[in-house]
Formats: structure tokens, sequence, C-alpha cells
């Protein structure tokens, strides 16, 4: 029998009722990931904030389900799925398993944590849901995997610019303007959640690895779009990185622009892509007298994306180092010191991806 083998997908998470959304944006609040402040401050703040955001919030879940729940929990068992099934037919010596750790409501990390344990795993692989790290998200559920889990793992830190992914989210996109009729005079806008600045000004590498993926995104489609990453979904008084996704659709409608968005920090179907994106911001377009608006869907279980989650554990798997990245050594500029990659960016010149053994 070979290995057991564990791949540990990390996510959000998101309320399963109307009854929980509470309670969920209450650990979200409260997480010193998310508010920074001192532990007194920071619990009086989620309650706070849970409670007065909760009656809106549940509003809009119940938008994308009977129940008032999130869709986030079933897309993700869909790609451990698919993910599994294609890490097995590479691995057929193997024993592979995906487990899910959502970091603010169930399965938690720590449930995850003591479902791998119990498994017996031999390995073990985080694989974190969010292409982008960020302190805030990736940083995050470490932070609670290693509260919960003292055996040894290797992490995939970040892929924001795996070819399986960009060729992937390039391949939506072109699918939706197909769908809308392939209109020219198009302005394509790349949302992905946004930060409050002051996190980026720490060191946090999310708004680089956006934008350069952006950058990547831009050099793929028809060379008469017009491209523009832009930030949403935010809370609170802090000054947060932009330009908001709202003004650029407003810029976009003013222009009479054919209007594209895609998410590109989510890769899952949830609040902030159906609701957030599919609804609120199409009513913005509307209003501003866009020439038409279409939102490109997550990426789900596209065939190239979990071939590429696939390719990324595998070469986990190989390689001797516990912390890897798509360039499977430090993606980030020395700049960005919130890096979880503690060795220097390499040097102009240096190999970012040494030569496999078989070429050496």
């Amino acid at each position: 029998m070979g290995r057991k083998i564990a791949i540990v997908l990390f996510n959000l998470g998101g309320p399963d009722s109307d009854k929980t959304v509470r309670p969920f944006l209450k650990n979200l609040f409260r997480d010193p990931a998310i508010i920074g402040a001192p532990l007194p401050i920071r619990w009086f703040l989620a309650r706070l904030i849970s409670t007065t955001r909760a009656p809106s919030v549940i509003k809009n879940y119940a938008m994308m389900d009977a129940g008032g729940g999130s869709p986030l929990l079933p897309e993700t068992e869909k790609q451990a799925e698919a993910l599994t099934a294609s890490l097995r037919e590479a691995l057929p010596d193997d024993e592979v398993r995906c487990f899910i750790g959502m970091r603010y409501w169930h399965p938690f990390t720590e449930e995850a944590a003591a479902q791998v344990k119990a498994w017996g795993a031999d390995e073990v692989i985080l694989l974190p849901l969010y292409p982008q790290f960020s302190t805030t998200t990736t940083g995050s559920s470490l932070t609670a995997w290693n509260k919960a889990y003292k055996g040894p793992a290797k992490t995939i830190c970040c892929y924001p610019f795996a070819e399986g992914l960009i060729s992937a989210h390039v391949d939506r996109i072109m699918q939706a303007h197909k769908a809308a009729g392939e209109p020219d005079n198009v302005r394509l806008l790349l949302s992905a959640h946004g930060l409050p600045e002051k996190i980026v000004k720490d060191g946090d590498p999310y708004q680089w690895q956006c934008e350069t993926m952006g950058d990547m995104l831009a050099a793929r489609v028809p060379a008469d779009w017009e491209v523009v990453p832009c930030y949403q979904s935010r809370v609170g008084p802090l000054k947060w990185i932009g330009p908001p996704t709202e003004e650029e659709i407003e810029k976009a409608a003013k222009d009479g622009k054919n209007i594209l968005i895609a998410p590109i920090a989510f890769v899952s179907e949830h609040i902030e892509t159906l609701v957030e994106l599919g609804e609120e911001y199409r009513l913005v377009a509307e209003d501003h007298g866009a020439a038409s608006y279409t939102r490109v869907e997550a990426l789900g279980v596209h065939e190239e994306f979990i071939s590429m989650l696939r390719d990324e554990v595998l070469a986990s798997l190989k390689s001797d180092q516990s912390m890897r990245s798509c360039a499977n050594s430090r993606l980030c500029p020395s700049d960005w010191k919130n890096c979880p990659h503690k060795q220097p960016h390499p040097k102009v010149g240096q190999r970012v991806n040494p030569p496999s053994k078989e070429l050496a």
C-alpha cells in the first residue's frame, strides 16, 4: 500500500442558513487578521458589526438559496471531488483524500485538522483556494491550522501566475463574451476583493499579485479591449485599495462600454460573485446607461483550473520545501515583507524554477 496523502483545501466558509449569518460574521470580524485591534475592542467590534450587518446580509444570502445559506461549501466539495479524482489518476499507488477547512464556519480549519489526524495521513498538503496570498486569507488559515495540527505539512502559498489559472480565466472570459453576443467596445473589469490600504502598506503582497496577474490576463484577451483592475466588497471607515469596482462600472457605463466583469480572486461562486457582481453591480451598470453588463463565471471545476491544482500538489509532493508558490520558490519581490517566504526573492538572472533532476 502506498502513501496516505491528505490535501487540505482552505477557504473562507459561509453560513449554512439564515440563522447562522450572524455567528459567521462574528467569527469573521473577530479574527485579528481582519481587525487588528486589541482583543476586547476586536470582540466588541465583531459583535457590533455582525449585529448591524446581519439583516442586510441575510437578504443577500436569501437571493441565492431559499434557506439563506451560502453555496460556497457545496462548490468547494465539487472542487474537492474533481481534484481527488485527478490526483488518484496521477497517483494510482497512493490513497488520496481531500479535506475542507473553512476559516469562519463549518467545517472549520480545526475540524479538518482533527479529521486529517484521525485518518493518519503520511503526507499533508495545504492548498488554499485563494490564488493570491494575503495575510487576511491564506495567512489567517495557516495560523489556525498551525494551532490545530502539530504534524508536518507542506504549503502551497499562492499560484496567481500559474499557466492553468490564467488560461482557465481567459477561457471563462471569452465564453462570457461569446454568450453576450461578442460585442465590441469592451471594457473588461478584473474585480478582486479589496483590502484596507494599511494592510498593503505594511507589506501584504495581495494587490501586487492581483495586478500582475491582471497584466497577464490583459495580454491574452483581444488587443482592442480596455482592461481595468478594481476592488470590491469594502467594509468600514478605513481607506481601501482601489479603484473601487462600483466606480469603475459607473465610468465604463458613462463611456458607453460593453462591460465584462470577471472575479479574479474568487474561484467559487458565492455571495460576492452571485449577488454583488451578478445583481447589485448590474443595477449600477443599468442605472448609469451601460451598453451591456456581463458577469464572468467563477472558475469552479474548470478542467484547466483543476489540472493546475493537481500539478501544484504533485510538485509539492516531490519538493523538499515546506512552502512553495507556483514559481517553486518565493514569488514576491523583497518589498513585500509579509510574503510567507522568508528567503530573498531570486536575483535578476537567477532561476526561479530550478532544473529538474532529470535535466540536471
